[in-house]
């Protein structure tokens, strides 16, 4: 039985069986390039069709499709009638791709198409506005950072999406379909199915009186000022982050990624610089509220956990403390190890979707990379990040 990742609930993933065994899998990486198929469908005595790219076919027949949509949809062989390869594919343009999204949203939405990401929205077209600035500078810089440490992103073929909501309450609601009960615990999340970041206005911005037609420099200072700020920055980069190495093939969507490698990227990325008009500008910037739970709260053994296994990071009483564990070595590796921790990256970005990843392939993965075991970088990580508080690196 395979395991796959389901959903990125706010910094964590949740992990949902699927019981296919596997044959010559694809990936989600370069889908676009495979035909498109129209698969006909019985489920509970009702038809459908369905049009998508076949990302894994299974031994047993089951399917995994990429819709038009981006949405990862997964067909069980008792319920596929017919396929039927589609000769001529629509292809929407990204404004049509957000109207679709449009479509399957509450009423009062709108629509922000920038170079990289479809927006919808239901708050302030301001906060909206600074939001696809802090996105599109921080896709340029993701990019640029692999890029100088030997790794080229594949542009993502469809525009990025993201989903927007003006208040908490909305949200919640709109959430609790992908969280469940985590939804009121969870201010922004990122999909691996539906490809989607989704998250709520925390300023409050689009009840706040503001002339028509203000710049959104200056909407962006009142944002920066709210007391809400610092962590609104974090959580949409922490989530864009996610949803750029996702699509750019740094991860594969539904592979076996370690949680401490994609949490640890996210959280290398996400730290917000107040200082700046912007609210972000620097790519591994000390994330001192990582290091100060790091230092206060890693134990012998810690992290060999995270790396064998992803339980710390669903358990709610150690989550945050396996996101510091995740940050310290992706920091640590990163500033003294680059270049095994891109080989590390490669390896990993490799792996099929729906593949296996037994703990014995984790550490080996991890060994081979680093020619340690994490045990052994346990004592030199504690040591650097001691360092790091009192700024001698």
């Amino acid at each position: 039985m395979s395991r796959i990742p389901r959903l990125v609930l706010g910094m964590a993933l949740v992990w949902a069986p699927v019981g296919s065994a596997l044959a010559a899998p694809g990936t989600t990486a370069g889908a676009e390039t495979r035909p498109v198929e129209r698969i006909t469908v019985q489920v509970d005595g009702s038809q459908r069709q369905i049009e998508g790219v076949v990302v894994v076919e299974a031994l047993d027949g089951g399917l995994l499709l990429e819709r038009p949509d981006e949405r990862l949809e997964l067909v069980q062989p008792a319920a596929i009638l017919s396929r039927t390869p589609v000769a001529q594919p629509k292809v929407e343009s990204p404004r049509d791709l957000g109207r679709r999204i449009l479509g399957e949203l509450p009423p009062g939405f709108d629509l922000l198409v920038t170079k990289h990401y479809c927006i919808c929205f239901d708050t302030s077209r301001a906060y909206a506005q600074w939001c696809a600035a802090l996105f599109e500078r921080l896709h340029d810089a993701f990019a640029n950072f692999w890029k100088q440490a030997g790794i080229e992103m594949t542009p993502p073929p469809r525009p990025l999406l993201v989903v927007i909501f003006a208040d908490r309450q909305r949200y919640e609601a709109f959430a609790a379909r992908d969280l469940g009960t985590a939804a009121d615990r969870v201010v922004g999340y990122y999909n691996l199915m539906t490809n989607r970041v989704t998250t709520f206005d925390l300023t409050g911005s689009a009840g706040l009186p503001r002339p028509a037609g203000q710049a959104a420099a200056r909407a962006g200072l009142e944002i920066l000022g709210s007391p809400e700020a610092s962590g609104m920055v974090a959580t949409l980069v922490h989530e864009a982050t996610h949803q750029m190495a996702f699509n750019g093939g740094l991860h594969q969507r539904l592979a076996p990624v370690p949680l401490w490698l994609s949490e640890g990227v996210a959280t290398y990325f996400e730290t917000p610089d107040l200082a700046s008009d912007r609210g972000w500008k620097g790519i591994g910037n000390v994330n001192t509220t990582r290091l100060e739970r790091f230092l206060a709260n890693q134990r012998a053994g810690r992290l060999e956990q995270i790396v064998l296994g992803d339980e710390p990071f669903r358990r709610p009483d150690e989550a945050l403390d396996a996101y510091a564990r995740a940050w310290a070595l992706t920091f640590y590796l990163t500033q003294t190890r680059k270049a095994a921790f891109v080989g590390y990256l490669r390896t990993i970005s490799r792996k099929e979707p729906l593949a296996d990843d037994s703990e014995e392939e984790r550490l080996d993965d991890f060994k081979t990379a680093f020619g340690a075991s994490p045990s052994d970088l346990e004592e030199p990580l504690l040591r650097y990040m001691t360092r790091l508080r009192t700024g001698t690196r």
